[in-house]
């Protein structure tokens, strides 16, 4: 499969996720704080470079992939590349500086559910979410267990497996995810002309 095409497959599955997402959302009116930052800095978030294929496709058509590669080689931070924190004294604050080429753990994160020991399902959120939207956290959970739908993390990274094996199923630290990410995209294109640009992903 090329490039492209599974860009486009992965895009197809974020759009199909946000709109679960979205209507998860509706029905239980949880949300991220705006300007909350506090789960993107964690420093073990890990992900698989497909769900960020879209991202290193997208900087390869602007011509920002090599530049981009070689500042994540130099990166020694764990804290997500891509990152824009509000301040250096805030770093807590801030927001996603390519929030529609995201990954598929950060869409998923506060909206989808995880199985525990004895495979129930349950609601994969922040401690923010929980503590500032308590009762709605609660109305949440209880309806989970009386059968209200939403996306289940599983699932998603089983789906993205079906459009790259290797790529949907090496799970790395976030940063070493796309720089394989980009590394693949330079890789084809080596060798193979480019001809045309990019949709906006969802």
């Amino acid at each position: 499969m090329s490039i492209k095409r599974k860009v486009k497959a992965v895009e197809q599955l974020f759009g199909h996720l946000d709109k679960e997402i979205l209507a998860f959302q509706t029905h239980t009116r949880l949300h991220c704080v705006t300007g909350c930052g506090k789960c993107c800095t964690k420093s073990d978030i890990e992900a698989s470079p497909l769900e960020f294929l879209p991202y290193a496709f997208q900087l390869f058509v602007e011509g920002n992939a090599e530049l981009t590669l070689e500042e994540l080689k130099g990166e020694s931070s764990p804290i997500c590349h891509i990152y824009q924190p509000l301040s250096l004294t805030d770093t807590q604050s801030g927001s996603c500086g390519k929030y529609q080429y995201r990954g598929l753990i950060c869409r998923l994160f506060g909206y989808a559910a995880a199985r525990n020991k004895l495979g129930q399902l349950q609601l994969a959120t922040c401690k923010v979410i929980k503590e500032g939207q308590l009762d709605n956290y609660l109305k949440a959970a209880k309806a989970i267990e009386q059968g209200l739908k939403l996306p289940v993390i599983s699932n998603y990274y089983s789906k993205l497996a079906q459009i790259d094996f290797n790529m949907g199923t090496r799970i790395v630290p976030i940063n070493q995810a796309l720089r394989l990410a980009l590394t693949e995209v330079l890789t084809y294109y080596a060798y193979r002309p480019f001809r045309g640009g990019a949709k906006r992903i969802a």
